[in-house]
């Protein structure tokens, strides 16, 4: 592993650590490379890797040793003898399975594997943050917990962490994902719902199969297929309010192998997408409902497997509002951000701890997922200020008594 060189300015570094990133992508859970990337970046500046027993990922910490003393993920401050807070900032660390189409001369050297999401992005802006709060650690009225966490694109990275404990004791926690609809110096911030839950289906239908010449004598599965794909569409239309929000497609359609045969199953599957938790079970219910009485007034069975994905992304109002301090004092143009139905498992750390999870403007070519995906760099030396600037702003937020002000600037 040859790590990008300290011997630039921060803003050069962070980009070369992105190139490096994304010149060695890894899938979700496979991310052991990376992983020791981090560290190693992290154990060169000085910075305190904290061990969750973690095999990807990683979680460090900034604060809290000076002035202060340790003990385990509680830290005192001696001064007062009060808790000291502790803020979380987290980035995803993971590539997805995508061969890579950009011709950009750091392209991914691995196949078939692509940052396309733009994870190395987030890795290398937390980077620059941590390097920068680690120079002015000794300013900090608490402590920044830094979460580079595995497996976003599964959806169980942030489970991991918290199982292991990485979450145990934050105040509050932020988090970023790059847009590439946004022009770079835009910060797209909303409190409430901002993301999706993200939940699949797969639908099997047993029948009976049959000569395609005399459907009567079998039970087709795929004319039941069809009704039911058919009717799931009136759940939004009829059993969600049009103020509210639900999207249900069905992306695939298995049956048969011949063109003479009715075949005794058909398959299909896809994804809910909502933002209520209300309306998230209404769906389902509605879902499964339709699926078994459809396929009884056909004289079939049909069967629903779940693929439980992440909850709803819900902003907490007050750290929102935090959020827009931070970004307007940076001097960046902060919009009201619309919903997006993609899912994120951020929204797992949202459940348990408030926080913020922020749209950052990069003015890429193509959308999330695409094998050309690119994005601007010089978004990453403004993201990792705006990151820096928002951990202290945080945890002045949690101990004004202690910092003795609401909002701290840059040197």
């Amino acid at each position: 592993m040859s790590a990008p060189s300290k011997r630039v300015d921060s803003g050069q570094r962070v980009i070369a650590i992105r190139r490096w990133l994304h010149e060695h992508p890894e899938l979700s859970g496979e991310e052991r490379e990376t992983t020791e990337a981090i560290k190693q970046w992290l154990h060169e500046a000085g910075i305190r890797v904290i061990d969750y027993g973690l095999q990807t990922g990683v979680v460090a910490e900034i604060g809290g040793s000076v002035g202060g003393h340790a003990s385990g993920a509680a830290f005192q401050s001696e001064k007062s003898g009060r808790r000291l807070p502790v803020v979380a900032l987290r980035a995803d660390i993971d590539a997805l399975p995508i061969r890579e189409e950009t011709g950009l001369p750091f392209a991914s050297k691995i196949d078939g594997r692509m940052h396309a999401c733009g994870h190395d992005f987030h890795t290398a802006a937390l980077l620059g943050a941590a390097l920068a709060l680690k120079e002015r650690e000794n300013e900090l009225p608490g402590i920044v917990r830094l979460l580079f966490q595995p497996a976003e694109e599964k959806a169980k990275g942030a489970q991991q962490l918290i199982a292991a404990g990485a979450l145990d004791g934050v105040d509050a926690i932020f988090g970023i994902h790059n847009k590439p609809d946004l022009p770079v110096g835009t910060i797209g911030v909303r409190g409430g719902p901002l993301m999706a839950a993200a939940d699949g289906f797969v639908v099997e239908v047993d029948g009976i199969g049959t000569h395609a010449a005399s459907p009567e004598a079998g039970l087709d599965p795929i004319v039941t297929a069809a009704h039911i794909i058919t009717a799931l569409q009136s759940i939004v239309s009829r059993n969600v309010s049009a103020l509210d929000s639900a999207v249900i497609s069905v992306t695939r359609l298995n049956a048969g192998s011949a063109w003479n045969v009715i075949p005794d199953k058909a398959a299909f599957d896809g994804t809910i997408r909502t933002f209520a938790k209300e309306v998230r079970q209404t769906a389902r219910h509605r879902f499964e409902s339709v699926v078994a009485g459809v396929a009884t007034a056909f004289g079939t069975t049909a069967r629903v497997k779940w693929l439980e994905g992440p909850p709803a992304v819900v902003n907490d109002n007050r750290w929102a509002e935090v959020a827009r301090r931070s970004a307007t004092a940076e001097q960046l143009e902060v919009i009201e951000s619309s919903p997006s139905p993609a899912g994120e498992d951020f929204a797992f750390y949202l459940q348990r701890t408030p926080g913020a999870f922020l749209f950052v403007g990069v003015d890429g070519p193509h959308p999330w997922h695409h094998p050309a995906f690119d994005l601007k760099e010089e978004a990453l030396p403004i993201t990792a200020k705006l990151l820096e600037r928002l951990a202290v702003d945080a945890l002045h937020e949690l101990a004004p008594a202690e910092s003795g002000s609401r909002s701290a600037g840059h040197h």
